[in-house]
């Protein structure tokens, strides 16, 4: 064929007799070119191997835990013997010393949800490399780091949120903006995420307006399955935590309940219900789940999950190397596809890869609303220091891994999602890894069962999300009001009655819902930028104590710097667009709302930063 380029790849994809590495095959060298930096391939990218891809990247986060991860430990200071907050402050209903194992499940299930799955599927339109090279690097020097800081903050200071944090070492209007900002992201996450759920389990209905009982059979199913799963939770946690039945039984036995919830829900799913029904049942559920003892609900729950999420990574793992030996496993994304997205599947460009890829790619790599997972609700649970590391740090890294798979996944359906006929995200990753694991011998028919429990794992993930943001939007919502180090039943006069559990709670499901039920998709495209923001807000925070108690913290000065130049151009760019929107007269309204909120979040992000890096010069002099 003449061709190097076609040489090269006929080389790799025989060895030794088996196809261990598969690359398109074009019938003619016209596909293949030359150019003055590297040879391309098919339509101008150079494709991977699935199980190359893993093996990397299992490598590097490895290598990040145990070296960097340690590192971090060592310059920090962390004490075994300091007496954590669950521990001291133990209540019986936020404040509850835990199992490390089970604080893993809760971090992990909350911080999940559908964002590593989404947004590494939404940024392969950038091409595979830059989205590998934004999670192993955001994963490793920027996430983890800021999840293991904001951990180690809030444990340093009585499992308050990292709004306390600031008001240690910025003053109590840091934190007060600190505190606005955190809250309003977090009603967008209650509205957005209820959308989700109520979306993955509405009925389909007929043109008539009746049920379509076949379309709507799915949904149905991860609706049943997903109820009968919180009540199993609750059974658990009662026999764990009022019966004393040990851990190790009754993982045995939730395991298998969750295996015959899954087989009565394929199997009888009688409950159709529209999208505003749902929603309310939601609205209704998280109600009582974040103001309920975190033993009742939120820890066995989240413990449970997290056999889901194992069951997921072994789906995976089994689906990449299996279909690897199959000869299947080429990720046919081009390596790199150019600075702009101009394939837009979904009908809408991301725009520039700088700032795109890294406020699209969040949980894959940093997001915000970890550090508010982890200084809300984490930290009233950890009974060690000791154990901040693999549930933060840790914890962060598997998400890397979770994101690194859902490359995998859409790099194998690559055709059927650049051409824009599977682009929903969950849909894109459970039919990837299902269609992999369908390539094994004997394991043919077994795409429709794991498509739907791929599903439903990511939709339980939805819900642990929901939950947990509403809690700690009711923790944000009673600090606002409350002084430092008071509690809501030290409150008085009209604080007393907005600081109540119940009263912050229902203020904040009503919100978040209502913005769920009128058009939260509206404002969505700021969320990324808004989470990020949030990000680099609290790597500020955590480097601003760490300065203050003389510990290491330059290990956050270039991530933070980093993240807030990526949130304040993804913010500009969002203003630019809307007073253009706003000139050719298009959707006014909503035109002026994003116009107000961009420039919200421009001025706090200017306010915030200039009075941490003030901060961190007078501490620099002092010392």
């Amino acid at each position: 064929r003449g061709c190097l380029c076609l040489r090269l790849l006929e080389l790799l994809k025989v060895s030794g007799g088996r196809r261990l590495f598969c690359f398109p095959a074009p019938e003619t060298p016209a596909n293949c070119r030359d150019t003055k930096n590297h040879l391309t391939y098919g339509n101008g990218g150079i494709f991977m191997n699935t199980l190359v891809i893993v093996v990397i990247a299992a490598c590097c986060l490895a290598a990040g835990y145990l070296l960097y991860g340690r590192w971090l430990a060592h310059k920090w200071g962390i004490d075994p013997n300091a007496k954590t907050p669950a521990v001291t402050k133990e209540d019986g209903q936020d404040y509850v010393p835990t199992d490390g194992l089970v604080v893993f499940a809760h971090q992990f299930s909350s911080i999940a949800g559908a964002g590593p799955v989404t947004g590494a599927i939404q940024a392969a339109v950038f091409g595979w490399v830059p989205v590998l090279l934004w999670v192993l690097i955001g994963g490793i020097f920027f996430g983890g780091v800021h999840d293991y800081g904001a951990l180690f903050a809030s444990l340093r200071h009585k499992g308050q949120s990292i709004g306390e944090v600031i008001a240690d070492t910025m003053g109590s209007k840091a934190k007060k903006l600190f505190i606005v900002f955190a809250y309003l992201t977090l009603i967008l996450v209650v509205a957005a995420f209820g959308s989700i759920v109520a979306n993955t389990f509405k009925a389909a209905y007929t043109e008539s307006g009746a049920v379509d009982v076949a379309a709507s059979s799915a949904n149905s199913t991860t609706a049943m399955i997903s109820i009968m799963y919180i009540v199993l939770a609750v059974v658990f946690g009662f026999m764990v935590y009022r019966r004393n039945v040990s851990l190790g039984i009754s993982t045995i036995a939730g395991v298998a309940a969750i295996v015959v919830c899954v087989v009565v829900g394929l199997n009888f799913h009688p409950i159709y219900l529209s999208e505003t029904a749902w929603m309310v049942i939601v609205g209704i559920y998280i109600t009582v789940a974040s103001v309920a003892p975190v033993w009742i609900l939120l820890q066995p729950r989240d413990y449970l999950s997290s056999f889901l999420l194992y069951f997921m990574m072994i789906v995976a793992a089994v689906g990449v190397i299996g279909s690897a030996l199959m000869g299947h496993a080429s990720l046919d994304i081009p390596a790199f596809t150019g600075f702009k997205d101009t394939l837009a599947p979904t009908g809408s460009s991301l725009g520039f890869m700088f700032p795109a890829l890294f406020v699209t790619i969040a949980c894959g790599a940093i997001s915000g609303f970890h550090s508010l997972v982890g200084s809300g609700t984490t930290s009233k649970q950890l009974d060690n220091e000791k154990n901040a590391r693999p549930i933060a740090y840790g914890g962060m890294l598997i998400e890397c891994a979770l994101a690194i798979v859902s490359l995998c996944a859409v790099g194998y359906i690559w055709s059927r999602y650049a051409d824009g006929t599977t682009v929903v995200p969950t849909a894109v990753f459970a039919t990837g890894i299902s269609e992999m694991v369908a390539t094994i011998p004997g394991l043919g028919g077994s795409t429709h069962v794991l498509y739907s429990l791929l599903v439903l794992t990511v939709s339980v993930f939805c819900l642990t999300s929901l939950d947990t943001a509403t809690r700690l939007a009711r923790y944000m919502f009673q600090e606002f009001w409350l002084e430092p180090g008071q509690t809501y039943k030290e409150a008085t006069g009209y604080k007393a009655v907005l600081t109540n559990p119940v009263v912050s709670t229902v203020i904040t499901v009503v919100l978040g819902i209502g913005l769920g039920l009128t058009g939260y998709s509206k404002i969505w495209p700021l969320f990324g930028a808004s989470n990020q923001l949030l990000a680099a807000i609290g790597l500020l925070a955590v480097a601003t104590w760490l300065g203050k108690v003389g510990k290491n913290n330059k290990m956050f000065l270039f991530p933070m710097v980093f993240m807030l130049i990526v949130t304040i151009t993804s913010l500009v760019q969002t203003l630019l667009a809307n007073f253009k929107g706003l000139g050719a007269g298009v959707g006014i309204g909503w035109c002026v709302a994003r116009i107000v909120l961009a420039g919200l979040l421009v001025i706090l992000a200017l306010i915030l930063a200039v009075d941490g890096f003030k901060t961190l010069a007078n501490q620099k002099k002092a010392k």
